[in-house]
This record gives structure tokens, sequence and C-alpha cells, in this order.
């Protein structure tokens, strides 16, 4: 009996670790998304990113040679427009096959992903995109009034939050697909990538609130 009391006292605090893992990556997505708008405007995302965007992915922190929850893998949230307008709620994600190139610099960076057309977008809502192979991708041009074309028109422009400013980087190769453990912990249930993005699966965490409600704010600053 003792034993089992302790198996299910050390099973309770895995998943409280797990949840407060989940709330912090949350926090850290809505905190990246915040310092973009806020970056000098010759630092910072171009506006007709921040306008044409169909979802946006991010990727709070990597670790240079190895990704914060360890391995080669990292996590992260992603958020579309949907019909109506509005931004769905957060869906996790995990990150593989990430090659640091040489934009990246320190120790440790974050990254914000943009898919700017629709064979992006249908890729993501399947579950599973790689970048630079199902989709075209580029380093995205840096300065609020740049013209999203500097980037040959890619379906995803990526950048990264390094030393207080952005700049575009490439993770062509990197592979993103629905984390379905984070998506049971945050929903309650399995809900797929489709479903979320495209705004049929709601969760009424106030952290996952709070990122919808940076990457709304920021869009709409663009206009």
């Amino acid at each position: 009996m003792k034993w089992l009391l302790t198996g299910v006292l050390l099973l309770c605090l895995g998943t409280l670790g797990w949840a407060q893992n989940d709330q912090s990556e949350l926090q850290s997505a809505t905190a990246s998304i915040q310092h973009m708008t806020s970056t000098a405007p010759d630092q910072g995302v171009p506006n007709q990113v921040l306008e044409g965007a169909k979802c946006v992915a991010v990727i709070p922190k990597l670790v240079k040679g190895a990704f914060v929850v360890g391995g080669e893998h990292g996590t992260g949230v992603a958020t579309c427009k949907t019909a109506s307008g509005s931004w769905s709620s957060p869906a996790p994600f995990s990150v593989s096959g990430v090659s640091w190139g040489a934009q990246i610099g320190g120790e440790s960076s974050n990254v914000i992903m943009f898919i700017m057309n629709d064979q992006g977008m249908n890729d993501l809502l399947a579950g599973h995109i790689k970048v630079g192979a199902d989709v075209s991708a580029a380093a995205g041009p840096v300065g609020r009034t740049a013209s999203a074309d500097a980037g040959y028109k890619a379906g995803i422009l990526t950048y990264s939050a390094s030393k207080g400013a952005f700049v575009g980087v490439s993770l062509n190769g990197a592979e993103l697909q629905q984390d379905k453990k984070a998506t049971d912990r945050l929903y309650g249930h399995d809900a797929s990538f489709k479903d979320i993005l495209e705004g049929n699966a709601k969760t009424s965490d106030a952290q996952a609130r709070q990122f919808v409600d940076a990457v709304q704010t920021a869009a709409s600053s663009a206009h």
C-alpha cells in the first residue's frame, strides 16, 4: 500500500510539473510576441508580414547545441487566423531537425515563424510540416516598413529575437508536428491540429488566451 501511494504521488507531481511547463511555455511565447511589437521599428518585423500572416508559430527558447527540454527536440505553440477573422486557440507542437545558422547568435534565442500562404497553412493544419521542403521558406526581412517581397514571397518567413533585436533566420529542414500530449493537457481531450487552428476547439486556459490576445494585438497594430 505504501508503494502504491508513493507511486500515485509521484504520478501527480509529474503531471503537475508538465502542466507548469505548459504554462511557462505559453507565458514565454506571449512575451516573445509582446517583445516583437515593442522592438525599435528598424529592428522589428515588417508590418506587411504581420498583416499578411495566416498563422504564427512561436518556439519560445532554443539553446545552441540542444533544445531546452533536452535531446534534439523543442516545443512551441501556433495560432491561425480563422474564417471569422479571429485567431484560433493555441496548438502545441514539437520541432526537430533545427540546425543553427550564422544568423542566430548567443547561447539561446526564441524563434517566430510566420506562415504566409495557403499551402503553408494547409500543411500546418494537417499537423506536420517540413520547413523548406513541404513549403518554401526564407529568413524574414527586417524593418517595420520593409516589404515582405524581400522574402521572395516565401511560404514561411522566420525570425529570431536575439540580443534585443529581430533578425531573419533560416530553419530549412526543421520539422513541426502536433504535440499530442501537450494538446491533451491543454484541452483535456484529443483535439486535432485542424480543429484547433480552424477555431473549432477552444480552451479556457488564461495563459492561452493571453497568447492569442498578444498575436491579435500585434496583427492589429500593423494596420
